[in-house]
């Protein structure tokens, strides 16, 4: 399964992204800002999410929003 962010580069294991939207956290008052650095990402089942740490925890983000480093 291929995992590509914003621009179609494709995503791997241990990858570093930055966010390219400001994002809203659902169920908390944060928003994470726009060059937020995600590092060490995970890959999911979902061709179209990854998991990483951004803002002190643990994550799933759409890959859409994001840009490979």
């Amino acid at each position: 399964m291929d995992v590509k962010d914003s621009n179609g580069n494709l995503l791997a294991e241990g990858d570093s992204v930055t966010l390219i939207k400001d994002l809203k956290v659902k169920g908390s008052s944060q928003t994470l800002k726009r060059g937020t650095l995600v590092k060490n990402i995970r890959l999911t089942n979902s061709p179209a999410e990854i998991e990483g740490r951004a803002g002190g925890s643990t994550m799933v983000l759409k890959a859409e929003f994001l840009k490979k480093v």
